[in-house]
Protein backbone atom coordinates (compact mmCIF):
# COMPACT_ATOMS: atom_id res chain seq x y z
CA UNK A 1 0.00 0.00 0.00
CA UNK A 2 1.64 3.24 -1.11
CA UNK A 3 1.52 6.10 1.37
CA UNK A 4 1.35 8.61 -1.50
CA UNK A 5 -2.27 7.75 -2.31
CA UNK A 6 -4.78 8.31 0.48
CA UNK A 7 -4.05 4.94 2.09
CA UNK A 8 -6.14 5.04 5.22
CA UNK A 9 -7.90 6.80 8.02
CA UNK A 10 -7.32 6.05 11.71
CA UNK A 11 -9.94 6.36 14.42
CA UNK A 12 -10.98 4.83 17.75
CA UNK A 13 -14.15 2.78 18.03
CA UNK A 14 -16.64 2.93 20.92
CA UNK A 15 -14.54 0.37 22.87
CA UNK A 16 -11.36 2.47 22.50
CA UNK A 17 -9.72 0.16 19.96
CA UNK A 18 -7.66 1.65 17.14
CA UNK A 19 -9.36 1.15 13.74
CA UNK A 20 -7.71 1.56 10.34
CA UNK A 21 -10.03 2.18 7.41
CA UNK A 22 -8.08 1.34 4.26
CA UNK A 23 -8.29 2.92 0.79
CA UNK A 24 -11.19 0.65 -0.25
CA UNK A 25 -13.15 1.29 2.96
CA UNK A 26 -12.39 -1.96 4.80
CA UNK A 27 -12.36 -1.48 8.59
CA UNK A 28 -9.48 -3.19 10.38
CA UNK A 29 -10.40 -3.20 14.10
CA UNK A 30 -7.75 -3.50 16.84
CA UNK A 31 -4.74 -2.44 14.78
CA UNK A 32 -1.59 -1.36 16.57
CA UNK A 33 1.52 0.64 15.70
CA UNK A 34 5.03 -0.85 15.88
CA UNK A 35 8.26 1.12 15.75
CA UNK A 36 10.98 -0.35 13.55
CA UNK A 37 13.73 1.06 15.81
CA UNK A 38 12.02 1.86 19.15
CA UNK A 39 15.15 2.92 21.03
CA UNK A 40 17.78 4.00 18.52
CA UNK A 41 15.43 5.88 16.13
CA UNK A 42 11.90 6.12 17.60
CA UNK A 43 10.72 8.61 14.95
CA UNK A 44 11.79 6.47 11.99
CA UNK A 45 9.81 3.58 10.57
CA UNK A 46 6.36 3.03 12.04
CA UNK A 47 4.16 0.21 10.85
CA UNK A 48 0.43 -0.27 11.45
CA UNK A 49 -0.25 -3.98 12.04
CA UNK A 50 -3.50 -5.93 12.17
CA UNK A 51 -4.27 -8.34 15.02
CA UNK A 52 -2.62 -11.25 13.21
CA UNK A 53 0.63 -9.29 12.85
CA UNK A 54 0.23 -8.41 9.15
CA UNK A 55 1.48 -4.97 8.14
CA UNK A 56 -1.33 -2.80 6.77
CA UNK A 57 0.49 0.50 6.45
CA UNK A 58 4.09 1.77 6.68
CA UNK A 59 5.46 5.24 7.40
CA UNK A 60 9.15 6.01 6.83
CA UNK A 61 9.02 8.71 9.48
CA UNK A 62 6.63 10.30 11.99
CA UNK A 63 6.87 13.41 9.78
CA UNK A 64 4.92 11.64 7.01
CA UNK A 65 1.97 10.82 9.29
CA UNK A 66 -1.04 13.19 9.24
CA UNK A 67 -1.35 15.10 12.53
CA UNK A 68 -4.63 13.51 13.70
CA UNK A 69 -3.34 10.01 12.96
CA UNK A 70 -0.02 10.76 14.67
CA UNK A 71 -1.80 11.74 17.90
CA UNK A 72 -3.67 8.39 17.92
CA UNK A 73 -0.50 6.44 17.07
CA UNK A 74 1.56 8.14 19.79
CA UNK A 75 -1.19 7.59 22.36
CA UNK A 76 -1.28 3.89 21.46
CA UNK A 77 2.51 3.58 21.55
CA UNK A 78 2.71 5.18 25.01
CA UNK A 79 0.23 2.62 26.32
CA UNK A 80 2.18 -0.29 24.77
CA UNK A 81 5.78 0.83 25.33
CA UNK A 82 6.07 0.75 29.11
CA UNK A 83 9.85 0.79 29.48
CA UNK A 84 11.24 2.16 32.74
CA UNK A 85 14.75 3.63 32.63
CA UNK A 86 17.20 2.30 35.23
CA UNK A 87 18.93 5.19 37.02
CA UNK A 88 20.75 3.16 39.69
CA UNK A 89 21.36 -0.44 40.76
CA UNK A 90 21.33 -0.40 44.57
CA UNK A 91 21.70 -4.08 45.46
CA UNK A 92 22.09 -7.51 43.84
CA UNK A 93 21.25 -10.67 45.83
CA UNK A 94 24.02 -12.77 44.27
CA UNK A 95 26.51 -12.54 41.40
CA UNK A 96 25.20 -15.84 40.03
CA UNK A 97 21.93 -16.07 38.14
CA UNK A 98 19.08 -16.11 38.85
CA UNK A 99 19.46 -13.05 41.06
CA UNK A 100 17.26 -10.34 42.56
CA UNK A 101 18.14 -6.73 41.74
CA UNK A 102 16.99 -3.68 43.69
CA UNK A 103 16.95 -0.78 41.25
CA UNK A 104 15.94 2.87 41.03
CA UNK A 105 14.05 3.76 37.84
CA UNK A 106 12.56 6.94 36.41
CA UNK A 107 9.26 5.61 37.79
CA UNK A 108 10.56 4.89 41.29
CA UNK A 109 12.30 2.01 43.10
CA UNK A 110 11.53 -1.61 42.24
CA UNK A 111 12.91 -5.13 42.43
CA UNK A 112 13.50 -7.33 39.39
CA UNK A 113 14.58 -10.93 38.95
CA UNK A 114 17.29 -11.60 36.37
CA UNK A 115 17.12 -15.19 35.05
CA UNK A 116 20.42 -15.19 33.18
CA UNK A 117 23.19 -12.98 31.83
CA UNK A 118 21.66 -13.31 28.35
CA UNK A 119 18.78 -11.14 29.62
CA UNK A 120 21.15 -8.14 29.54
CA UNK A 121 21.47 -7.07 25.91
CA UNK A 122 23.58 -4.28 24.43
CA UNK A 123 21.44 -2.67 21.75
CA UNK A 124 23.59 0.29 20.65
CA UNK A 125 26.79 1.80 22.04
CA UNK A 126 26.40 1.86 25.83
CA UNK A 127 22.61 1.39 25.74
CA UNK A 128 21.44 -1.79 27.46
CA UNK A 129 18.10 -3.55 27.60
CA UNK A 130 17.43 -5.76 30.63
CA UNK A 131 14.53 -8.23 30.62
CA UNK A 132 13.26 -9.35 34.01
CA UNK A 133 11.79 -12.81 34.64
CA UNK A 134 8.26 -11.45 33.98
CA UNK A 135 9.24 -10.23 30.52
CA UNK A 136 9.26 -6.52 31.45
CA UNK A 137 11.95 -4.52 29.66
CA UNK A 138 14.13 -2.03 31.53
CA UNK A 139 16.42 0.42 29.74
CA UNK A 140 19.85 1.73 30.69
CA UNK A 141 20.34 4.63 28.26
CA UNK A 142 24.10 4.96 28.84
CA UNK A 143 25.84 2.51 31.15
CA UNK A 144 28.87 4.84 31.39
CA UNK A 145 26.66 7.45 33.11
CA UNK A 146 25.68 5.15 36.00
CA UNK A 147 27.18 5.78 39.44
CA UNK A 148 30.26 3.78 40.52
CA UNK A 149 28.33 1.19 42.59
CA UNK A 150 25.82 0.54 39.76
CA UNK A 151 28.62 0.12 37.19
CA UNK A 152 30.49 -2.31 39.46
CA UNK A 153 27.37 -4.44 40.06
CA UNK A 154 26.45 -4.41 36.35
CA UNK A 155 30.01 -5.35 35.28
CA UNK A 156 29.77 -8.59 37.29
CA UNK A 157 27.07 -9.76 34.84
CA UNK A 158 28.62 -8.75 31.50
Amino acid sequence: MSQHQKPHKLERDALGRLVLIDAVGTRHVGVYPVRAFPITAPGAGISIMDQSGKELCWFDSIYTIPEGDLALIEEELRAREFMPVIKKITKVSTFATPSIWDIETDRGPTRIRLKGEEDIRRIAGNTLLIADSNGLQFLIKDSTQLDKVSKKLLDRFR
